[in-house]
Parts: structure tokens; sequence; C-alpha cells
């Protein structure tokens, strides 16, 4: 597992915000649109009464004044001059009615009008009561002695405003209240999912070099059973892994020294044997004898590998570990010309990492590039400063589905040389504890052939 990676998919806590605050705003949406269904009727109850009220108080205050004007006339009085008047009351402010009225007689002819009311009568049958048409709701009172209608009409214009402003009144607060919930919202939830993103941040630490159990005191008694069984499982998983471990670091072990003896007394054999037959023979024991030797040796690699030896606390320079190595390899090499070092001049590559670990890294990938690359030609190792290390060989060219082969543990590539298959398994496994990755690219980067192997490890502050 490489801890630097960051998971993926959708997020529990955003898609717990999302839900909350788009079904709290739905709510509050369906409550306003209920509050103004409820509002629309009580609007209409409220201007219905007004309307009603207002014409019938009209009533002995226009018949009183028509009396003492001397408008009314008895049903058969057809003299000429007598004839009732239109009169047209006044508006001093200026401003729109929102009621209007008409005074009529029973032959529907207008008396009086207020200012904003037409001068045709209205539609309106006489007769008490409520009636409308798609402009008005109208209220009709009427004296009966006096044969008086009084029409009061309220425009539908003045409800729809009066709605509307409601409206705006009641939605406008939402547009501030449901982005400061949401934010309210966001806190709450983060505050609340906070132990379950502790939770994920240890167990996402666990792996073959982390074993230790989850601290299930820090969290709620909801996730504490997932963190007990998180635990089980580790126990388990880390006896399993320790007894691997161990039978391999004691069997890589045990065998080197047998084994050593053993080849030491093959090489004195074949010093003392005259015959040709029985020294070719010898030969191939000597030579069976080294590959388990060095199969050993890898084994003990990986068991170390395993054991997660990749972190270290304090920041360390590399590069004084690549010289220490080449070293190595030119001491023990019958050519090391054909060990090249390109390194620009003043490069480091540092950081919190293993110098154990990287040294075996570079010997893994040094050693197959001598062993795998192409006879007689060069193995070149760049470093620039912060790296990355590469490694290039002699080589033909290798298709996408031979690299992926090679990186299989006991696989191997088109080579006639001697191998465990191991060597790439072990350095991927140290590179992902120290966050970092194995590059691996035929032709090599700016060539039309060459094999290179590139180590890329996380950038340090």
């Amino acid at each position: 597992m490489n801890p630097f990676a960051r998971a993926s998919g959708p997020s529990m806590t955003r898609r717990l915000i999302f839900s909350i605050t788009a079904m709290m705003a739905l709510l509050w949406l369906l409550a306003v649109g209920l509050g103004l269904v409820v509002m629309e009727e009580e609007y209409a109850e409220m201007f219905d009464g007004t309307l009603q009220d207002t014409a019938e108080r009209l009533v002995p205050l226009v018949v009183d004044d028509l009396e003492h004007r001397g408008m009314l006339a008895e049903p058969d009085d057809n003299r000429p001059g007598t004839a009732p008047q239109q009169l047209q009351t006044g508006n001093s402010s200026g401003d729109r009615e929102y009621l209007i009225y008409q005074v009529r007689d029973a032959s529907g002819r207008v008396l009086i009008r207020s200012h904003d009311a037409p001068e045709q009568a209205f539609e309106t049958p006489l007769k008490a009561g409520f009636w409308k048409n798609t402009t008005y709701q109208f209220y009709t009172a009427t004296d009966e002695s006096a044969k008086v209608f009084i029409q009061v009409a309220d425009a539908f214009e003045n409800r729809e405003e009066a709605l509307r402003e409601g409206a705006i009144a009641l939605f406008l607060p939402l547009a501030l209240l449901i982005p400061v919930s949401g934010i309210a919202i966001w806190l709450v939830v983060r505050r609340a999912v906070q132990p379950v993103g502790e939770l994920r941040r240890q167990i996402e630490t666990k792996d073959g070099g982390n074993m230790e159990p989850v601290d299930a005191s820090i969290l709620p008694r909801e996730l504490q059973p997932i963190a007990t069984s998180v635990n089980l499982l580790m126990t388990r998983l880390r006896t399993a892994l320790d007894a691997e471990r161990e039978f391999t670091s004691n069997s890589a072990h045990e065998l080197r020294t047998p084994i050593a003896g053993a080849l030491a007394q093959t090489q004195m054999l074949i010093s003392e044997l005259r015959d040709p037959a029985n020294r070719h023979r010898a030969g191939q024991i000597e030579a069976s004898l080294t590959r388990l030797s060095h199969l050993a040796e890898k084994l003990l690699q990986l068991s170390r590998a395993e054991a997660g030896i990749g972190i270290a606390e304090k920041s360390v320079d590399l590069s004084l570990v690549l010289d220490m190595v080449l070293t190595d390899f030119w001491r023990g090499m019958n050519e090391p010309q054909r060990l090249i070092l390109n390194r620009t001049e003043g490069a480091k590559l540092t950081g919190p990492f293993s110098e154990d670990a990287f040294a075996i890294v570079l010997r893994n990938l040094i050693e197959n590039a001598l062993v795998h690359g192409r006879p007689g030609e060069p193995v070149e190792v760049f470093l620039e400063n912060g790296g990355p290390v590469r490694i290039v060989n002699g080589a033909d060219l290798m298709s996408e589905g031979e690299l992926a082969t090679i990186r299989k543990r006991f696989s191997r590539g088109k080579t006639e040389a001697t191998g465990s298959g191991l060597g790439l398994s072990i350095v991927e496994r140290l590179l992902g504890q120290m966050g970092g990755k194995l590059v691996l690219a035929s032709p090599a980067d700016g060539r039309k052939d060459r094999f290179e192997a590139r180590v890329e490890l996380p950038k340090t502050v």
C-alpha cells in the first residue's frame, strides 16, 4: 500500500451536506408555498370583508346625501327638469383608489361615482351580494326603501400585488438563509464525521510496515466496533506476516552458510580435478550453487523489504549512498569502465528515506542492467539535483506487455542470463514504502533503443 496515495470516489461528507441542505431548502420552499396558498385565501377573505363593510357603510351616507340634495325621485315622477344628475367626487391626493364605487338607482342610472370609477355603469347586476368579472370583485349593497344601489369594486390587480409583495417578503430571507444554513450544516457535519476521517486516516497508514492497532479510545461508540474488528484483523495479519518473514529470513540465513561451504568445497574440488569431464560436471555444480546463493540473498532482501524498512525519521543525502554502491560495483568488476556515472555538478538527493533500503534498490537495478544488458555495452547511471535516478543499459526494444511481465515476482524477460526474477519485486516494494515508484521505459528517454529503469522519489521541502 502506498501511504501517499489519495482515496478516490464520492465523499460521504459532501453527499451528506448536500442532501441535508437540499432537503432543508425543499422543505422551506414547500412551507413558503403552502403559506402563500393560505395567505391568498386570507387575503381574499380580508379584501371581501373590507369590500362589504365599505359598501354597507356608504349606504346610509349616500341616501342621506341624495335626500339632502333632492336627487331622489319617485318612480312615477316624470316631470321635466327633475331628472337626476350625475355627480363626481373629488380626489385631492391624486393617488390611485384601491376601492371604486358607483351609486345607481333602480333604473341603473349612475348617480354618484368615485374619482377613478368609470362613467359608464358597472356591468354588475342590481342585486345585493358579491359578483365578479375578470377584472374586479364587486359587492352591491342596497336601501330597499330608497331604491339606491351602492356598488363597490376592488381590482384583482390589488390582491395580486399584495400577494406578490407577501411572496417576496417570504422568499427574500430564504436567499440568505439557505446559504447560511448550508455553511452551518457544513460545519456541524464536518465536526460530526471527523472521527470517521480519523479512523480512515489510521487505517490508510496500515501496511506491511505499520501493523500497530487503531486507537479506538478517541472514537465514538458507533465506530468502536469497527476499530475493534480492524485491530483483530491486523493482529491476525501481523501474526501471519511475521511467520512468513521469519521463515523467509531464517531460510535465507540458514542456507547461506551451507551453500557457501558447499561452494568453497566445489571450487577446491575443481582445482584438484584433472579429467575434463569431471571438471565440467563440477563446474555445473558450482554454477548451481552460485545461483542458489544468489537466490538466498534475494530472499533475504525480500524479507527485509517486507519488514518495511523504507521510511526513516530523519532526512539523509542518498547521493552518498549512490557513490558507495557504485564504488562497490567498480571494485568487483573486471571491466569497471562499463559502469558510468553521469552526475550533475552539485546534485543531491535528500529525503526521509532509509539508506539501507535505497542501497538495496540501486544494487538490484544496477545488477540487472549489468547482467541482462547487452554484453560490452555501457551501463549509465544518471543523477540530477533532486532526482530522479536513471539507469540505462543496452537492450532490444520491449513491448508494454513484456515490461509488465518482468515486474511480476519470479518472472523474467527474454534473456539467457541467470537470475531469480525477484529484483524488480524487491525494488517496487521498497519504493512503495518510500512513497516513490519505479518507471520502466523501452526505448530509454531520448534514445531510439536501450532500456531505462527510473527511480522517482517524492519531492521534499
